[in-house]
């Protein structure tokens, strides 16, 4: 009996221990105990002796990675549902505490951006590209027949897919406008900048100058009061702002969004949280934290900026006319940024590729023209315009609405 129970049970791991051949004594000289029940209790004695000899089986290893993200996306998932009804009850937003905002942090993000990165440039066999991307189409309600290509084989991998170009003739500009949308989106908010305090989203600031990090020049001459001062050049200026959200489903190329010159390139390593309208009135400072590139210059008007924020599975933002620009690297230092200046600088240390088209450098900066595309988005994310006009500017938007590349912003 005993020599068929360890050919069940596996000799080789029973003979290891002294305690089976007790197990094995015992159960022989119980008569009433079927053998079947011997066999399974044994086994389950042999199963359990290997667990607490090996660390392995009944208790496995402990898994940092997967234990982190079930602990923080439980803890943020309790928290929002436990702060709904506030919210609900037209109360002011619930925002996030600085320990919730460095528990979202903790979130690899930036690794997995650079994962989707590299699935995004995998080729994909010809007969896989439709099924994939009509699935992508139906998810996100991409309106293909805007697309330059609207066959669905021609786009080698998600990469393509989600850069595709637009026919022409569907994004005209608006001549009675001064400033046109650099982007297919969702306006989430637009006005004055006050007290050098910027709206991410009604009700949620951020700072003027953590966003767009030290001036370099002060333009007016006077004695500035506020950082906000130090970017007008005229007493009868006044600094406005608005906040475009790009969907996955949207065109994710950005153009010029009037006749502009650009001094100054600044790019901000940081994190690549969602940028999500729910998110962004959720974590302050949600477009200071994220890593972002902020092309700052002169309009007709005086001071101008339009900044590319990145987000999750956004980490790679590009600027056609700065081949040296490169986001989303694996190591940079917290609070960091990178300058470019663009002024004096050499004609030939500025090249175009083809998809920018040719830009003009004359020595003070690169000129851009109004609806000319300027760079372009993996994924989705969110485009931030500051800029200097006359105080009777006014902005012919509603929060929430929907708005394509060339439609009209605001007028004087």
């Amino acid at each position: 009996m005993a020599a068929v129970l360890r050919k069940v049970c596996g000799g080789a791991a029973c003979r290891s221990s002294g305690r089976t051949e007790d197990s094995l004594s015992y159960f022989e000289n119980v008569k009433h105990v079927p053998p079947t029940n011997v066999a399974f209790f044994l086994c389950l004695s042999c199963s359990q002796q290997r667990n607490l000899s090996t660390g392995y089986g009944l208790i496995s290893r402990p898994r940092p990675l997967p234990l982190l993200l079930v602990t923080v996306g439980g803890y943020l998932g309790y928290d929002h549902y436990r702060n709904r009804g506030q919210q609900e009850d037209g109360g002011p937003p619930s925002l996030a505490t600085p320990t919730q905002v460095a528990l979202y942090r903790s979130f690899p993000t930036r690794l997995l951006s650079r994962v989707w990165g590299r699935l995004n440039r995998v080729v994909l066999p010809t007969w896989l590209r439709k099924p994939v991307f009509s699935l992508y189409i139906w998810t996100f309600g991409v309106n293909m027949q805007e697309a330059a290509v609207e066959d669905l084989h021609h786009y080698r991998n998600l990469g393509e897919f989600f850069r595709r170009r637009l026919k022409p003739a569907v994004r005209p500009l608006c001549a009675s406008s001064c400033l046109t949308s650099p982007a297919d989106g969702r306006i989430l908010h637009f006005g004055r900048v006050k007290n050098s305090e910027v709206e991410q989203v009604k009700g949620v600031t951020y700072s003027l100058e953590s966003f767009l990090g030290p001036h370099l020049r002060q333009g007016n001459g006077l004695s500035p009061s506020s950082f906000r001062d130090l970017l007008l050049s005229s007493p009868d200026s006044d600094l406005f702002h608005v906040v475009i959200y790009l969907a996955p489903g949207d065109y994710h190329c950005f153009h010029s969004p009037t006749d502009w010159k650009v001094e100054l390139r600044r790019h901000f390593p940081g994190s690549l949280m969602s940028v999500n309208p729910g998110v962004a009135h959720w974590v302050k400072e949600l477009f200071c934290l994220n890593e972002r590139v902020a092309l700052t210059g002169q309009w007709q008007h005086g001071f101008f900026s339009l900044t590319a924020v990145g987000a999750t599975n956004v980490g790679s933002i590009r600027v056609y006319f700065d081949q040296e620009l490169k986001t989303n690297a694996s190591h940079y230092s917290k609070g960091s940024y990178h300058d470019r200046n663009y002024v004096a600088i050499d004609d030939q240390a500025l090249k175009a590729s083809s998809e920018g088209g040719v830009v003009s450098v004359d020595g003070g900066g690169v000129t851009l023209q109004k609806g000319e595309v300027v760079g372009e988005f993996n994924l989705g994310s969110t485009i931030v315009l500051l800029f200097e006009a006359p105080k009777d500017f006014s902005f012919n938007l509603q929060p929430g609405q929907r708005i394509r590349v060339g439609e009209g912003l605001g007028s004087l």
